[in-house]
């Protein structure tokens, strides 16, 4: 479930981006993943333990019918607590 909604976060901000800077269609996209705080159904903000697998999953899901639908998604996990987008590459 975090991963999917981590997900949507990340989709979210790439939208973002291909608006603010005009981008044409991502033929990838290199992320970098640490351990995520979250906090959700009135739950406190704790660290999550994502899986990539599953975060992959639900990209490669979310991005359908964006500029993203073709991209690969290259994660690579990181000793933070956030997560950040490393690269965007274009067609």
């Amino acid at each position: 479930m975090h991963d999917f909604l981590l997900a949507k976060q990340i989709i979210d901000e790439l939208k973002k981006i291909v608006l603010e800077k005009h981008l044409d269609k991502a033929k990838s996209v290199s992320l970098e993943i640490g351990n995520i705080s979250m906090s959700h159904d009135g739950h406190p903000e704790h660290l999550e333990e994502i899986s990539l697998e599953n975060l992959k999953f639900g990209l490669e899901s979310l991005a359908k019918g964006t500029n993203f639908e073709k991209a690969s998604f290259k994660i690579k996990k990181a000793e933070s607590q956030d997560w950040k987008i490393t690269d965007i590459e274009v067609e």
